[in-house]
């Protein structure tokens, strides 16, 4: 058997030239001319085989947050506090030991209130020790008032910041954990320049309350360093949920040990969660 290809618009090359690589080249016996069929068509069905066993790799490992409605904004340094009843997004996108963690806050007639997008790092992670690093470039916003044409306006001001942070912490059981977490910032735009962040914390998480709900609880003490100005002082996170179910309640509580900065000696909110 003798079998020719015939290309729609071939190169230009001399008549027998052509004729012989494209004809000459393929097997001239049918025992040969079926064996390379067979080759080429099972190489075609190998990759898709392949591919039907495989199942894709997700792009992420997971997913998750929260959102939270609260009396009170309160920040992660809980000093600051917005005074006002808060709609705030915590989400996490994980791959690795690396995440990314946008944290939006939003007072409750729809103004911004601070926008966090945090990177972080899962950087040891050994027996019951690890360790966590992260750095965020944030905006905070607050209100002003201006001269316009004249007359006395409102406007909303932004203010530029980048952190970063470590944490240390130690498991010393299986809902029971001590740590350390230190903070520092620094501000581009008017305000506070310089930020010193710093807490000895623990946290005891599913504390159980019978067989359906549970308590976690998160004490710490901290030293703010403002610029010149610093203070020392006490916070717990509180937070009471039910097992199987994605609404929780929470809570942070406040308080001034001794202090230079500016700041209410008491503060507390109390927040609805959604889990997802």
């Amino acid at each position: 058997m003798y079998f020719c290809l015939r290309l729609v618009n071939p190169p230009i090359m001399h008549s027998s030239f052509a004729h012989h690589y494209f004809c000459e080249s393929f097997p001239k016996t049918p025992t040969r001319l079926k064996t390379l069929l067979i080759s080429i068509l099972l190489l075609a069905l190998f990759p898709v085989a392949r591919a039907q066993d495989q199942h894709p790799r997700p792009i992420l490992d997971k997913f998750y947050g929260n959102i939270q409605l609260t009396n009170n904004g309160i920040s992660l340094v809980p000093t600051f506090s917005l005074g006002d009843p808060a709609l705030l997004f915590d989400l996490k996108f994980v791959k690795g030991r690396h995440s990314f963690e946008p944290d939006m806050r939003f007072a409750l007639e729809g103004r911004p209130w601070a926008f966090l997008f945090w990177y972080r790092y899962q950087a040891v992670q050994k027996g019951n020790f690890s360790l966590r690093v992260g750095a965020h470039p944030a905006v905070n916003f607050r209100i002003i008032d201006v001269i316009e044409d004249g007359e006395e306006a409102q406007v909303i001001q932004a203010r530029r910041y980048f952190a970063v942070e470590i944490s240390p912490s130690y498991a010393l059981g299986e809902h029971t954990r001590v740590g350390l977490y230190y903070l520092t910032a620094k501000g581009f735009d008017e305000g506070v320049k310089r930020t010193h962040f710093v807490t000895l914390n623990s946290s005891f998480s599913n504390l159980s309350l019978g067989t359906k709900m549970y308590l976690s609880v998160s004490p710490q003490v901290y030293y703010l360093r403002l610029d010149d100005e610093d203070g020392f002082y006490a916070s717990a996170n509180l937070g009471l949920a039910f097992r199987n179910f994605p609404f929780s309640l929470a809570s942070i509580l406040n308080r001034e040990i001794s202090s230079e900065i500016d700041s209410d000696p008491f503060s507390w909110n109390l927040s609805l969660v959604y889990n997802f």
